[in-house]
C-alpha cells in the first residue's frame, strides 16, 4: 500500500515537472597529515585560481558528521582540477573551522567572502549554523551550497539547498512507519536535539500526525542539548510510553549524541521489532563509532545510501576510498560515504556546471545559470535543481541498519520528488 501510494505521488510529480592533485589551501585543518599533504601540493599563483570556501566544523560536537563533508569537498575539487579546473583555472579551497560554534559560522563566512574573496561557500550542517550564515551571504551577495536535510520554512536567493526538504524525508518516513510495510505505528516519540531543525520538523510532524488522526496523548516530544550523553532516563521513558500501542521513535538527534543514544537502546534491549527508531541525521558515518549489532533493523530516511548498487555509486565510493588512502585520513581503510557527502559532491559539480554555463563566477550570473541544472548522482537518479525554489528534486529512500553499519534499502521512490520548502502543515 505505502509503496503504491508513494509511487503514484512521485509519478504525478514527474508528470507535472516533465520529470588529482590538491591545490594548496589558504587555511587547513589542524590534522598534521593533512597539513603535510597540502604543504607538498603545488599552490597556484594569485589570479590563476578560483577560491572556494569550505565551512565545516572540524572540532566540537558536530565534527563527527562534518569532517567527512570537508574531505568530500576536497576530493571533488581534486577531481575537477585534474580535469582542467573551471573556466581554465584551478579551484583553490579555503578551509575554515567554525568549531561547532554557531555565531562563529557567521564570522567565518564573512571572512571567506570579504577577506579570502571566495566565489562560493560549501558548508554548514545544522540549521542554526545555516541561519547564522544566511544574513551574511544575503548582505554581501555571497553564495552558499547547503548539503544537509533540513526543516524547510526558508528560501534564500543566496543559498542552494542540496539536502532534503521535509516532504523529501520526514513526511514520507512517518508515512512509511504508519503503513503495513512499516509496522502500522500508532504512537510516536519525537526525540531531537534542542535547536531549530528538530523543533520545526517536529512541529510539522505533529501537525501531520494530527491530520492522520493521531491524538496528542499518543505523541511524546523531548529534546536534549548538543553533546548530551546520558539517555538512560529518556530511553526508559520511551519504553513506558510504548506500552499498549505500536510505537515508533522519530529521531532528529544531531552530532555525537547519537552514539550514547543508540548505545542506550542496546543497553535496555530495545529491538527494532519492538520500537523502531527512524533517524533523520544518522547515516553510515555516525554508525562507524558504535557496535551496530544491537541496532539491526532500526531505520533511517535519506536520499542516498552507500549500499545502493549502480555504476555511478561504485565510482563515487572508490574515488573517496582512494582519496582517504592518499591523504591518510583516520581509519582510511574503513571510510564510508553517506547522504550529505553525496549532496556535497552534487552541489560542487552543479556549481561548476553553472559557472561554465555563465562563463563567470559572478554570483548573479551563476544563480541564473543554476536553474534547471541536472547531474547524474551516485544515488542512481538524475537530480535537477528546481527552476525557481533553489532546492533539488530528490528521491526518497528508507534503509534498515545492518550488523556491518550499512543499510538495506527497504523503500525508494521510482522518481525524484520536487521539494516543498514551505510545509502545508504549518503556516508560513
Amino acid at each position: 500500500m505505502f509503496q503504491q501510494k508513494m509511487m503514484s505521488i512521485s509519478l504525478c510529480v514527474a508528470a507535472i515537472m516533465g520529470s588529482a592533485g590538491l591545490v594548496g589551501c589558504s587555511k587547513s585543518s589542524d590534522k598534521p597529515a593533512e597539513q603535510a599533504k597540502a604543504a607538498s601540493a603545488p599552490v597556484a599563483q594569485s589570479g590563476d585560481t578560483i577560491k572556494v570556501g569550505i565551512l565545516h566544523s572540524l572540532s566540537g560536537t558536530m565534527a563527527i558528521s562534518e569532517t567527512s563533508l570537508k574531505d568530500t569537498a576536497l576530493m571533488t575539487i581534486n577531481e575537477i582540477n585534474a580535469k582542467g579546473g573551471v573556466l581554465g583555472k584551478k579551484l583553490e579551497p579555503v578551509i575554515v573551522d567554525p568549531a561547532s560554534d554557531w555565531p562563529l559560522f557567521a564570522e567565518k563566512a564573512r571572512q571567506l567572502i570579504t577577506q579570502d574573496k571566495v566565489a562560493v561557500i560549501f558548508g554548514c550542517w545544522t540549521s542554526v549554523s545555516r541561519k547564522s550564515v544566511l544574513p551574511v551571504v544575503e548582505e554581501l551577495n555571497g553564495l552558499l551550497f547547503y548539503p544537509v536535510q533540513y526543516e524547510g520554512q526558508e528560501q534564500s536567493k543566496n543559498i542552494f539547498y542540496t539536502g532534503a526538504a521535509p516532504n523529501q524525508q520526514a513526511i514520507p518516513a512517518v508515512e512509511y512507519l504508519m503503513s503495513d510495510e512499516g509496522g502500522k505505528a500508532q504512537r510516536f516519540v519525537l526525540l531531537g536535539t534542542d535547536y531549530v531543525y528538530p523543533r520545526t520538523t517536529n512541529k510539522i510532524l505533529r501537525a501531520f500526525l494530527k491530520s492522520k488522526g493521531v491524538a496528542d496523548a499518543d505523541i511524546m516530544e523531548e529534546y536534549t542539548p548538543f553533546g548530551h550523553n546520558n539517555y538512560q532516563t529518556i530511553v526508559a521513558n520511551i519504553k513506558k510510553f510504548s506500552a499498549g500501542k505500536k510505537t515508533a521513535v522519530i529521531s532528529t538527534i544531531n552530532g555525537d549524541s547519537n552514539v550514547p543514544f543508540y548505545r542506550e537502546l542496546g543497553n535496555q534491549g530495545i529491538k527494532a521489532s519492538d520500537i523502531p527508531v527512524m533517524a533523520f541525521s544518522v547515516g553510515e558515518e555516525e554508525l562507524r563509532g558504535i557496535d551496530t549489532k544491537p541496532l539491526v533493523g532500526h531505520l533511517a530516511a535519506w536520499n542516498y545510501f552507500m549500499s545502493v548498487k549502480n555504476p555511478k555509486n561504485t565510482d563515487f565510493i572508490n574515488k573517496f576510498k582512494q582519496y582517504a588512502v592518499e591523504y591518510k585520513l583516520p581509519n582510511a581503510n574503513k571510510v564510508v560515504t553517506n547522504d550529505p557527502m553525496e549532496a556535497t559532491y552534487v552541489g560542487i559539480n552543479m556549481w561548476k556546471q553553472a559557472v561554465e554555463k555563465a562563463g563567470s563566477t559572478d554570483v548573479d550570473k551563476v544563480r541564473t545559470a543554476m536553474a534547471g541544472q541536472t547531474f547524474a548522482a551516485p544515488s542512481g537518479y538524475t537530480l535537477k535543481m528546481d527552476d525557481t525554489n533553489h532546492h533539488l528534486h530528490k528521491p526518497v529512500m528508507i534503509g534498515q541498519i545492518r550488523a556491518d553499519g550499512q543499510f538495506d534499502v527497504v523503500y525508494k521512490t521510482p522518481n525524484t520528488i520536487r521539494a516543498e520548502p514551505w510545509s502545508p502543515y504549518i503556516p508560513k
